[in-house]
């Protein structure tokens, strides 16, 4: 069994076709979905709809969450508020719900998956370094978990300590716990713009981290078509 995990799409149709079509080519047998499908980009509903068409395993993300309601975004960083109001007309009441009804946390085959963390998924706390990771692998009841929300590829593994792994190719050893971080598709904030996302081969024991080139060009004039803030579109291409 060969999964494609993916997170952090932000309504970047072209990224998230990208991906879907490498994870294809790679021959993938399943799928899953990190959360925030929505958020900052002008493609909310067409990447909504094909992950809901997808019908695999999907958690919430907090732009997920935001959108799907109807509470004050004041608190939020303006670019962001401004870019999950827009989202929020542009999805339909049957949407938004199904958005509020996915679930935080998921265990799928052997591994656990979810947003932002074990330990508070609902705070949406971030984890940046080892320290942070510490934490959560409190919470973790499978030696593997993969999880988004930072935009960064990142990787964290316990024996006697915790310690960061370069985010490339990750063999799953017995008597390690694993904490991954998959990327993220419309979004990156590593410097990298290419889309990001990983490959499970279960059989293989072998996680992999994919990186795919899409038509960023059309993403940007979608964001400036949309009225939506100058800095989402100049943010996609620095990878930032």
């Amino acid at each position: 069994m060969r999964i494609a995990l993916f997170g952090d799409i932000h309504a970047n149709l072209e990224a998230l076709e990208a991906v879907l079509q490498d994870a294809s080519q790679q021959g993938v047998t399943d799928y899953v979905c990190l959360g925030d499908i929505v958020g900052y980009n002008a493609d909310p509903a067409a990447c909504l709809e094909i992950v809901r068409q997808m019908n695999c395993p999907t958690i919430k993300g907090n732009h997920d969450e935001d959108a799907a309601g109807s509470h004050s975004l004041e608190a939020m960083n303006p670019v962001a508020a401004q870019a999950l109001e827009w989202t929020r007309k542009q999805l339909s009441a049957e949407q938004r719900q199904w958005l509020s009804q996915l679930r935080m946390v998921r265990q799928v085959a052997d591994f656990t998956v979810v947003h932002s963390t074990l330990d508070q998924p609902t705070h949406w706390n971030y984890v940046t370094n080892r320290f942070d990771a510490m934490s959560n692998f409190s919470y973790q009841f499978t030696q593997v978990c993969f999880h988004g929300h930072t935009h960064v590829p990142r990787v964290y593994l316990k024996s006697d300590k915790v310690l960061e792994v370069p985010a490339e190719s990750v063999a799953i050893e017995p008597g390690m716990k694993y904490f991954i971080n998959a990327g993220s598709v419309g979004q990156p904030r590593d410097g990298d713009w290419r889309a990001c996302y990983v490959i499970y081969d279960l059989d293989e024991q072998l996680v992999v981290f994919r990186r795919v080139e899409y038509d960023i060009v059309t993403t940007q004039k979608k964001i400036l078509a949309a009225g939506l803030p100058e800095m989402l579109a100049k943010r996609i291409q620095e990878g930032c």
